[in-house]
C-alpha cells in the first residue's frame, strides 16, 4: 500500500514536472527570433502541456520501483554516515547550513532582479549550494572555538549574576586533615568543649579518606573505616556544628596544601597531628591545632627529685638502661633498670626533656639514689 501511494505521487510529481517543461520550451520557442514558427495558439499551448504532463507522469511512473530502491539505498547510507558523526557536530553543523542559507536568502533578492532569463535563478540556485556548504563546513571546522566562546560567556554571566561570597564565622573554623579524624582523639577533645566554633570537612579530605577505606591494604582499609567512623560520630553524637565543604583547588595535587590554602580562604585554623603540615603550615603564616602538642601539652608536670612507681618493661638504648611507660604513654628511661625488667620499682626522677616528638623522663632507682646519699 506504501508502495503504490509514492508510487502515485511520484507520478503526479512527474506530470507536473512534465507539464512545467512544456511551457518552459512553449515560452522559450515565442521568444526565440532565429526560426520563424507559426502563431502558437491557446489551443496549442494547452496540447503541448498535456502532452508533456501525460509524458512526464508515464516516464515517472516507470521508473518509479528504480527511484524508490536508489531512494531507500540513498537514505540507508546517509543514516549509517550520520551514525558516525557526533550528535554535537551535527547540531553545529545545522545551525551553520541555516546561517549559511539564511545569507543565501538575502543575497539571492538582488541575483533575481537581473534581467538576463534564467541568469538569477541559476545563480541564486549556485548561491544556496555554496554558502549552505560553506556554512556546514566552517560550523564544524570551528566547533571547538565555538564551545570556548560558549563557555567564556557561560563564565562570564554567572560571575555577574553571582559573586561568590566567602562564608563568615563566629569564631575561626576548625579544618580537619586527614590523619586527625583516622587518629580519632579530635571526638574526645571536641566532646569536652575545649574546641570551640565550626567544624569544617573539606570533600577532598572525604575523598582521600574513601580511597584509603577501599584500599587492598588491610591496615589502610582499617584506618580508612576508623575515619570514616570517627566522622559519624562527630556529626550524629556531638553537639557540634559540622560543615562539609566542597571549595577544591584544581590546580594542586596535594591534599595538605589544600587544606592550608582552604584554611586561607576561609580564615580558619587546620587541626592536625602530622608534624611535617605544621612546619609547612607555620612558613605560610597559616594557624594550626597539633593534637600531639595538645596531649604534650595536658600530660602531668613532674619535676626533679619526686618519685614515682613504675614497671620496667624493656631495655634502653644504653648500656644498663630500662625503659617505663606512663599511662599517657610518656617514656621513662631508668638508669641501671635493665636489671629489673619485669619488675614494678620506685625511681627517682633525675631530668626532663621536652622535645618536639613528647616529654622524656629520665630517673634512676630509689634504692640507688639512697645508696648515693
Amino acid at each position: 500500500m506504501f508502495n503504490k501511494i509514492i508510487r502515485g505521487a511520484l507520478t503526479l510529481a512527474g506530470a507536473s514536472a512534465g507539464y512545467a517543461v512544456a511551457m518552459l520550451l512553449t515560452k522559450l520557442v515565442e521568444m526565440q527570433r532565429f526560426v520563424e514558427v507559426p502563431e502558437i495558439t491557446p489551443i496549442t499551448v494547452l496540447v503541448i502541456n498535456g502532452i508533456g504532463a501525460v509524458a512526464g507522469g508515464i516516464i515517472f511512473f516507470i521508473i518509479t520501483p528504480w527511484l524508490m530502491e536508489k531512494g531507500l539505498n540513498s537514505a540507508n547510507w546517509v543514516e549509517g554516515e550520520l551514525q558516525k558523526i557526533p550528535t554535537t557536530d551535527i547540531v553545529i553543523g545545522s545551525m551553520g547550513l541555516i546561517i549559511g542559507l539564511f545569507i543565501a536568502y538575502l543575497i539571492s533578492q538582488l541575483l533575481l532582479g537581473i534581467p538576463i532569463p534564467f541568469l538569477g535563478m541559476i545563480l541564486s540556485i549556485l548561491l544556496y549550494i555554496f554558502l549552505g556548504y560553506l556554512g556546514v563546513s566552517i560550523a564544524t571546522k570551528k566547533r571547538d572555538d565555538l564551545s570556548n566562546l560558549a563557555a567564556l560567556f557561560k563564565k562570564s554571566t554567572a560571575s555577574k549574576e553571582k559573586v561568590p561570597v566567602k562564608p563568615e564565622y563566629k569564631s575561626p573554623p576548625k579544618i580537619l586533615d586527614t590523619s586527625v579524624i583516622i587518629d580519632g582523639r579530635i571526638a574526645d577533645i571536641t566532646q569536652t568543649g575545649f574546641v570551640e566554633g565550626t567544624i569544617v570537612i573539606p570533600e577532598f579530605v572525604l575523598e582521600e579518606l574513601r580511597h584509603i577505606a577501599d584500599s587492598s591494604d588491610s591496615l589502610k582499609r582499617n584506618r580508612g573505616r576508623r575515619g570514616l567512623d570517627i566522622l559519624n560520630r562527630i556529626q550524629k553524637e556531638l553537639n557540634v556544628q559540622v560543615e562539609i565543604v566542597d571549595k577544591d583547588f584544581e590546580d594542586v595535587a596535594e591534599v595538605d596544601i589544600k587544606l592550608l590554602k582552604l584554611a586561607q580562604y576561609m580564615n580558619g585554623k587546620v587541626v592536625t597531628n602530622d608534624y611535617n603540615l605544621n612546619k609547612v603550615a607555620e612558613l605560610q603564616g597559616v594557624p594550626v591545632l597539633n593534637i600531639n602538642e595538645l596531649a604534650n601539652a595536658v600530660k602531668p608536670v613532674v619535676l626533679p627529685g619526686e618519685e614515682m612507681i613504675v614497671q620496667v618493661i624493656k631495655e634502653g638504648k644504653e648500656s644498663g638502661q630500662g625503659v617505663a611507660y606512663l599511662d599517657d604513654g610518656t617514656m621513662i628511661v631508668v638508669e641501671g633498670g635493665r636489671k629489673h625488667i619485669g619488675e614494678t620499682m620506685g625511681v627517682l626522677v633525675t631530668s626532663v626533656l621536652q622535645t618536639a616528638a613528647g616529654r622524656m623522663i629520665f630517673a634512676k632507682p630509689k634504692s640507688m639514689a639512697d645508696k648515693t646519699a
